[in-house]
């Protein structure tokens, strides 16, 4: 199996599409999940067969034509889902051993973003592949002591949610350890710069019990990720702009109720992150909160 759709039940299995595409193909029939499909650990498994020990596959942007054939294949397919031709579309890795209760691998294996056409897909899969064998996922590994040998990566694609404001959402709260308030963070553009810390976001606390907000601090955005000919790229926020509230407090609450109903469904508690796009919510990604591990449960 090399190509697997988002909500097939196959699709639901994570040692052959790791977490983050199976957690997603789990919930895409019940939540907004955009739409896409996973390119399986299989064609990566024998990607790499390819080259020997002293030839690593880093350096190596090969692909095997007949699997090529298949990529435009599901890429036309997914056009029609989406009803444009040459979709933009969201290219992420799923190694099998990410987004554990220990280990999440956020920022270790590779993203591309407003991807756009069969050439360009093909080109960001291989870069995905090739980034499980750089030099800072490996030492992340080593760090970890998770094995560096017999890597097993997926590649999720997906419909790109051209995104006016981005949230990291925690069914608990990540840096006190209470498991009785949720936390949001969100701030303007895409996702990129909330995850990869370039931006200082707002910041909602929600109380569990009857979700009531009960602190709400609106920091001064400076800096945004937005779409550009070439993908993205980090951007100053417009002046007026920047001390506005990225999301206004129903999106706060909906965002919170998802938390929870993705918690209960899950059985841990979980870590979001969602877009919004023309104010409609999507669930771009579910897994656990790794540093809850630090805290004694309260």
């Amino acid at each position: 199996m090399d190509i697997l759709w988002l909500g097939h039940p196959d699709c639901h299995n994570i040692e052959l599409v790791g977490p983050k595409a199976g957690n997603l193909s789990r919930l895409a029939g019940d939540h907004r999940v955009p739409p896409g499909f996973c390119v399986t650990t299989e064609p990566y498994v024998r990607w790499s067969s390819l080259f020997s020990t002293t030839q690593t596959p880093a350096v190596s942007r090969t692909m095997p034509p007949a699997f090529c054939e298949e990529l435009a294949a599901a890429y036309q397919e997914l056009s029609a889902q989406c009803g444009t031709n040459n979709p933009s579309v969201a290219v992420r890795s799923s190694a099998v051993d990410e987004d554990g209760v220990t280990t999440s691998f956020a920022g270790q294996h590779s993203t591309f973003l407003n991807v756009v056409g069969v050439d360009g897909l093909i080109q960001a899969i291989v870069d995905c592949w090739r980034s499980a064998h750089a030099e800072r996922a490996l030492e992340y590994r080593q760090q970890h002591n998770m094995a560096t040998e017999g890597l097993r990566l997926a590649v999720l694609v997906q419909k790109l949610v051209k995104a006016d404001s981005s949230s990291v959402v925690f069914s608990a709260n990540p840096v006190t350890g209470s498991r009785d308030e949720i936390m949001i963070n969100a701030s303007w553009g895409l996702g990129e710069s909330v995850v990869g810390g370039s931006v200082t976001p707002d910041t909602y606390l929600i109380r569990k019990a009857d979700l009531a907000i009960t602190s709400r601090q609106i920091s001064d955005k400076q800096r945004m990720t937005v779409l550009s000919p070439q993908g993205t790229q980090e951007v100053p926020v417009p002046r007026k702009q920047r001390t506005v509230a990225a999301i206004d407090d129903a999106q706060a609450l909906e965002m919170a109720r998802l938390s929870l109903s993705l918690e209960s469904s899950m059985g841990w508690p979980v870590d979001l992150e969602c877009a919004l796009e023309n104010r409609t919510l999507f669930l771009l990604q579910c897994r656990p909160i790794t540093t809850l591990n630090s805290h004694p449960s309260k």
